[in-house]
Formats: C-alpha cells, structure tokens, sequence
C-alpha cells in the first residue's frame, strides 16, 4: 500500500503523544515501518509547501508585520541526530542540543491574525549560513517571490545587525528590534564616547517619546530612534527602529506585541504536532516530519478561526469524546479483589 505525506500529517494531527514511527506502523496495519521509513528517506518535501497550503487563505493588509524568530527542537538526549547541534535555547535560557528553527509570519494587526509563510533550519555548517542569513532570503522572498503587502519587520536581538537592518531601510520597510544591553551606542551627537544601552540617561520627554542615537559601527550618517519599553513588571527592552516619525512609547509597545505571536506559535506547534519528537537519526527525514508539523499545525489554525475554537480544543475533542465514552462504558472496569 502507497504511504504519502498526507498520510503522515494524518498521523501527527491524530496521536495525543507518541510520535514515533514504530507507533504510527503499529496503528496503521495497512503499512509496515519500513515503508513508512523508505518514504521518509526519499521523499523531500519542499519548503514551498507551506506557502503554496496558507497563500489562498491570507488577509493581506498594507500595514502588516513580517515577523521573524527561532526555536531550538530540543534533542539534549539524543547523539546521533542529524542537524542537531549545541545552541542557545530561550525557553531554557540555556545552551541545548537541539535543531534551529528560524520561522517568518505574517501579522494581519488589524484583525490579530496570523499565518506561517516560511521557514529555514539552522545548519551553519550544511549550507554556511547564519541566522540573519535566513532572515534575509526570507524576507526577499516575501517581497519579490510572494509580492506580499506590509510595513514593517519585527525582529529579535539576534538580527539586529548592521546587514539586515540596512537591507530593510533599502527596501523601504521599517524594522522594530529590542538591542542588548551591552549594545554601544551614542546620543550626544559624537560629543561624547559611545556607551551601553544600559548607560544612557533618560529625561521625560525622551521616555514618552524616544531619543535618537547612533548604534556603534553602522553608518555615520545613519541615526535610529531607541524606545525605552516595558514589557512587565520586571522586564524591559530597548526598541530601536528606522522610524524617525513621531511615534510614542505606547505606540511602539503596541506594535511590537505582534512579536509575541511568533512565541505563540512556537508554543503551539510544539504542543500539538509532536514536531520535537521525531528520533529518526536521518537529516531528510527530521526535515520532512518538521514540515510535515507545519502543515499540520496551518490546518488546525485555519480550523480554529473557522470553528471560533482554539487548535488545543480541536486537537483534543476526539480524546475527549473518547475519554468520555471510557467513564461510561469502560473497556478495562476497575475492581477491587
């Protein structure tokens, strides 16, 4: 019998938690784990497929967010897997053994929708690429491949970097990054020497409504406006943007909250698809089931806002039907000797 991706996709949409092959064989009698193994080793599923499964169902909106992040797949037991390398993780805020996830979505911010458009594994020493590398070809693609309509690019501290930022001000899009605190930077006007972020002072007028600085090694010519934001109680960023109009904190803190959708995915997608839990050693085949959980994860998010559910309630509701069946008519009845 023919196994497909479809079929596989099937597979991650349905179980509650074992994720393995061997699971997947001992439930689909029709089809032997090394079937399901020979597929998974020899058909590529090509990136493209993720926008070619979300571009009909997207609300384009001139105004929308290009949103950029990563992820580490955790794999800290395992030795062998393709891929897999020491990297830092910010779930555990601490370096892991894991495969780089670095995702790209598309925030509708009026209507507070979002879809996955594309993504790049890290494998620097695959294909030489870095992080910011990623970003880039991706955000070219939205543009010239895609032709999608936005306004600006949320990013994380790890692309903040003089390339990319200087890619999209050449693209005529403005960019929104936190810096890290030991960023130098300059707000005298070169009066004085350059100092971390952490350094600078801030009067009120500068604390509603930005200052401008200088970041340390970009262009001289080249000024960025710095927003003091806080996120909660015990956490604040420093926002830099090539948005020079006179926009206020409250308005950058309003923006920048369609980052947090991409930590939203990330949490999602790893809760429901099982896209971690592949163990399979084989570069192709880890590459394959992280689409195929992409996938996966676009149709329970198109379900949801067409069902006004959530993907954890529809991911859940055959278990929950099941469960519910299980107190009434137990198939094992408890009993006492």
């Amino acid at each position: 019998m023919s196994f497909s991706h479809l079929d596989y996709c099937q597979y991650l949409l349905t179980s509650p938690l074992n994720y393995t092959l061997t699971n997947l064989a001992n439930h689909k009698l029709t089809v032997s784990h090394d079937t399901i193994n020979k597929f998974l080793r020899k058909e590529e599923i090509n990136i493209d497929i993720i926008w070619n499964n979300v571009k009909q169902t997207i609300k384009e909106d001139p105004d929308a967010s290009i949103v950029f992040d990563d992820t580490v797949l955790d794999k800290r037991y395992s030795e062998k897997i393709e891929l897999v390398r020491r990297q830092y993780s910010g779930n555990e805020h601490r370096v892991i053994r894991g495969i780089g996830v670095i995702t790209c979505l598309y925030v509708n911010q009026k209507t507070g929708e979002f879809w996955v458009i594309d993504y790049r594994l890290y494998d620097p020493d695959g294909d030489g690429k870095t992080k910011p590398d990623h970003v880039a070809e991706m955000l070219l693609n939205a543009m010239n491949v895609k032709k999608l309509l936005f306004a600006r690019v949320l990013m994380d501290t790890w692309y903040a970097s003089q390339k990319l930022m200087g890619l999209i001000d050449n693209l005529g899009k403005k960019y929104y990054c936190p810096l890290k605190i030991n960023r130098l930077v300059d707000d005298t006007g070169g009066l004085e020497k350059y100092k971390r972020i952490d350094g600078l002072i801030w009067n009120e007028l500068e604390l509603l409504q930005g200052k401008l600085i200088k970041i340390n090694k970009f262009p001289k010519d080249k000024k960025v406006k710095l927003f003091l934001v806080t996120i909660s109680t015990n956490r604040t960023e420093y926002i830099a943007t090539n948005d020079l109009s006179d926009k206020s904190t409250k308005e950058i803190r309003n923006i920048c909250r369609d980052r947090w959708k991409i930590e939203e995915f990330h949490r999602e997608i790893k809760q429901i698809t099982g896209i971690e839990s592949c163990q399979c050693r084989k570069a192709i085949i880890q590459k394959n089931h992280i689409a195929c959980a992409f996938l996966v994860w676009n149709h329970l998010k198109r379900l949801a806002a067409i069902t006004s559910k959530t993907v954890y309630q529809l991911k859940n509701e055959w278990l929950s039907f099941h469960f519910t069946q299980e107190l009434k008519f137990p198939s094992i009845r408890m009993k006492l000797v």
